[in-house]
């Protein structure tokens, strides 16, 4: 019997505006958004933290359906996310709203199975890298 245990998502945003990683508020909101337009449901209060100066933000939201977790880092211009659903999910347009949210020159996604499902799968199912007109 084959155990399917769902679809986890790693994103790597580069280039992204270092202001935007500082911006509790903003990061807040673009969770906010995946939560709602992914229809997942937040248990608990979500975890987040912003570390001083001119460094980034870490948040941490427990889900009925897994977690979310973001880490950012303005002095790379970077933002990185996970996404574990046990439930079936489409996916989300990661490319475009980091990319027009964040300021993102590049987006990559890659996701995988969990469970049993992932040993006839390789681990990098579906790897998408979007970058910015100018190819930078």
């Amino acid at each position: 019997m084959l155990i399917e245990a769902g679809k986890e998502w790693v994103v790597d945003a580069t280039g992204c505006e270092a202001s935007s990683l500082r911006d509790l508020p903003r990061l807040k909101d673009i969770v906010a958004l995946l939560v709602s337009e992914l229809r997942l449901s937040v248990v608990g209060t979500p975890q987040w933290h912003v570390f001083p100066g001119e460094a980034g933000v870490t948040g941490l939201l427990l889900l009925a359906e897994s977690h979310v977790a973001l880490h950012t880092f303005p002095e790379l211009g970077l933002a990185t996310f996970n996404l574990y659903c046990c439930r079936p999910r489409a996916p989300w347009p990661w490319e475009q709203r980091l990319s027009s949210l964040l300021g993102a020159k590049a987006v990559t996604v890659r996701s995988f199975d969990r469970g049993e499902a992932a040993r006839t799968t390789p681990v990098e199912t579906n790897v998408s890298v979007v970058t910015d007109s100018e190819g930078t």
